[in-house]
This record gives structure tokens, C-alpha cells and sequence, in this order.
């Protein structure tokens, strides 16, 4: 055994039940085209590990599909979205939609965004998928925590 190999992960493993604003774990079902969320890094695999970051594929649809509800962290996040065509790596084959404290976005490139601690973001979803691409959100913290799991009513 290497003095580093405890930095490691060699298996994702499910973590769906860390992120309470997607799925079940919010009060719904996970939609039908979003794959199983795997923990690329997060202190329950490496102890060492500051951050927490999850790891989904989203599978096409022509449905508009609703995915996260709304929320905030007391800490930084980025959330990646990654196109899978080699030969036009900005063209994301999908067009997602993300509010930040209200205001709707609508992304259709590979791109990420960063929120910043105490910004209210989400819905997040898909107004289509033509193909496959992948999806990451990086907690910047240990473990996956927000101030509530549904959406907050004016």
C-alpha cells in the first residue's frame, strides 16, 4: 500500500441521498433522465477531502424536466456541465435552465457557474436533451448541506 493511496477514490459510489434538493430526498422521484449521482469526491470516501463533488449523467428527453429545487449553502459551489461531442466540445446538446436569486438563465454550452455562499439558486432543469452529457456540482466543503430541501414560498 503507497503512502497516498488513501487519497483515492477507485469506486464512486451512490450518493443520492447527500444532495437533499434533488429526487426523493425532496420530497419527489429523481425525473427519468437523470442517471444515479455518484461522489467523484467527498470526506465520507477521503477523509482528508474539503470538498464534496457529485457526478450525474443527464440522458435526453424531449420533455421539459424539473431536477433541483430551490436553495442556498453557507458555502461556495460550482456546477459543470459537460457535452460529450469530441468534435464541438461547447455544443452541449441540451439546453438547461438555473434561476440565481430569481433571475432565469438558460445554458446551452459546456460551461459552469459559480454561486457564491448565501446565494439563493435553483430551480435547475432541462427545457430538452438531444444527447447524453454529464453533469457535476462541486460543494466547497466536506459534505453536501443546505438551508432546506423544497422550495421556499413567498
Amino acid at each position: 500500500m503507497g503512502k497516498y493511496d488513501h487519497l483515492f477514490v477507485h469506486h464512486m459510489r451512490d450518493c443520492a441521498d447527500d444532495l437533499v434538493n434533488e429526487g426523493a430526498a425532496a420530497g419527489g422521484e429523481r425525473p427519468a433522465n437523470i442517471g444515479d449521482p455518484f461522489g467523484l469526491m467527498r470526506a465520507f470516501d477521503v477523509d482528508a477531502s474539503t470538498v464534496h463533488m457529485a457526478y450525474s449523467w443527464i440522458n435526453p428527453t424531449s420533455e421539459q424536466v424539473h431536477w433541483v429545487n430551490d436553495h442556498e449553502h453557507t458555502y461556495d459551489e460550482v456546477l459543470i456541465w459537460m457535452g460529450n461531442d469530441p468534435d464541438n466540445v461547447h455544443d452541449l446538446g441540451a439546453s438547461l435552465y438555473l434561476d440565481i436569486e430569481g433571475e432565469r438563465h438558460t445554458v446551452t454550452t459546456t460551461g459552469s457557474v459559480f454561486i457564491p455562499a448565501g446565494t439563493r439558486h435553483c430551480p435547475l432543469g432541462f427545457n430538452y436533451v438531444t444527447r447524453p452529457f454529464t453533469f457535476i456540482a462541486l460543494s466547497l466543503s466536506p459534505s453536501y448541506a443546505s438551508d432546506e430541501n423544497v422550495p421556499r414560498h413567498s
